[in-house]
């Protein structure tokens, strides 16, 4: 179902199930920003206290009379069918909305920004807005992810939304259900179409045609990244469509050439060159070349919506990362810790190579929790070849999220097939014993993954500390 704007706030209340998690979290507080009355529940307190800072009646549990009175609900695809609240709105006859509606709704009459890929949004869409933030253009945004170093966004108690004064509207695209395709933005974003979320699609093909149709709903252009295969096609198949199209990457053909990529430090320099015109310098503060291509591509809807080549890669610079994205928990003991969404084989190489550049000297380690039965099954050995980039590997058992648990799909799949470089420890807590346990003086140590292994990282900082207090 979609609907616009008008339509919603005509019908009073709007209450969102799952209103915790990062992307509902961000719909609520635009909605709010817009003026309309929002509420929402979460099984979960995480998110909770941000969403009432931002204006949201949010309520802990799911409890069917909290929809009695709401004029629209608004659910995510994680929410199931027998959700009370759900049922609810169903008897009443309450306009469920899907999450992407609602953003679709709030993207009306607005200069629209969205990006997709199976890997690289949420970094991608978070360079976009700090980039229009800092050329001045006030955007808002719908991210799923803190923005960190954002201008104004520093100040949103949601860190993932910022209802901006500009006329454009940033949203990071979800291609996992097809979802994606309830946006009609001015210019859209592809960081790679490389297969994901079979369990949805069934099949490459019909991944591929997705994205094929989200980018037959662009208005302006369409921005993809020459370096991905899946892009390629698509960019090729949306250009036969008479889509505009323009393509960033390392190749000679690419429409803006990205230059080698150099680390230094926590981060490193590039350069981006349109055809026909100079090298501009770029400077990041987040590593790895993968990232100096989701700047790329950052960079080039600024260029489309007429930012200046040298403001914008000022922008990047400012660029400070997202939540759960390379993100620094902590020192002990000597070791570095580092907490990461990477949650599929290409992000975890990608995370892996950026994370050797970073440590140095030191060992690379990692923990790593599987997300999804039908993606470990699909990957297990991809999986294992994208670990063994890491010195040390702990993998720990599979986070169901929205799946039903299967006994024959464990963490052991990938372990099995590292050849004796990983070890397998089924339970979280001492998976996270298990790798503090391994770590010494000089080396980087990563959670890595999409479920709760991001809280983890207290575990094993906990842990090195106490070895550091005994000199152990």
């Amino acid at each position: 179902m979609s609907d616009d704007l008008a339509a919603i706030s005509g019908r009073g209340r709007v209450h969102l199930v799952g209103v915790g998690g990062a992307g509902m979290s961000a719909v609520a507080a635009l909605l709010v920003a817009r003026g309309l009355e929002v509420s929402g529940s979460d099984a979960g307190t995480g998110g909770l206290d941000a969403v009432r800072a931002a204006g949201v009646a949010a309520h802990h549990g799911h409890d069917a009379t909290l929809v009695d009175g709401a004029g629209t609900l608004v659910v995510s695809s994680a929410i199931r069918a027998t959700n009370p609240e759900l049922v609810r709105a169903r008897e009443l006859g309450v306009p469920v909305l899907h999450r992407s509606g609602a953003l679709a709704a709030l993207m009306e009459g607005r200069r629209g920004v969205a990006v997709a890929g199976a890997h690289g949004k949420t970094t991608t869409s978070a360079m976009v807005a700090v980039v229009l933030a800092h050329a001045g253009l006030d955007p808002s945004w719908a991210i799923g992810g803190t923005v960190r170093h954002a201008g104004a966004g520093d100040a949103d108690p949601v860190g993932g939304a910022h209802a901006g004064a500009g006329e454009v509207m940033v949203v990071e695209a979800d291609e996992s259900d097809g979802s994606f395709l309830a946006y009609r933005p001015e210019i859209s974003v592809v960081t790679n179409v490389e297969p994901d979320h079979l369990d949805h699609y069934g099949s490459r093909e019909a991944f591929e045609q997705a994205f094929v149709d989200f980018a037959a709903r662009v208005t302006g252009t369409l921005v993809v990244c020459a370096d991905d295969s899946g892009a390629a096609r698509l960019a090729s198949a949306a250009r036969a469509n008479g889509t505009r199209v323009l393509r960033y990457g390392t190749g000679e053909g690419a429409d803006v050439l990205v230059g080698p990529w150099v680390p230094s430090g926590a981060g490193g320099t590039t350069t981006f060159t349109e055809r026909g015109g100079p090298a501009v310098p770029v400077s990041l503060a987040v590593p790895g070349a993968h990232n100096a291509l989701n700047a790329a591509a950052a960079w080039s809807v600024a260029r489309l919506l007429d930012v200046d080549a040298g403001t914008a890669a000022a922008g990047l610079a400012t660029f400070a990362g997202t939540g759960r994205r390379f993100e620094d928990r902590g020192r002990a003991a000597g070791v570095r810790v580092v907490d990461d969404y990477a949650h599929h084989p290409t992000e975890v190489a990608a995370l892996l190579r950026a994370a050797r550049a970073v440590a140095g000297p030191g060992r690379v380690l990692v923990l790593f929790q599987p997300h999804l039965f039908s993606r470990t099954a699909t990957f297990a050995a991809e999986f294992a070849q994208a670990l063994t980039l890491a010195d040390e590997v702990v993998v720990t058992d599979v986070y169901a999220a929205r799946e039903d648990p299967d006994p024959s799909v464990t963490g052991a799949l990938i372990t099995d097939r590292m050849a004796g470089a990983g070890r397998f420890v089924a339970d979280r807590t001492e998976a996270a014993h298990a790798v503090a346990a391994l770590a010494r003086p000089g080396d980087l140590l990563l959670t890595v993954g999409a479920g709760d292994v991001t809280g983890l990282a207290p575990v094993v900082l906990a842990d090195l500390a106490a070895r550091e207090r005994t000199g152990a």
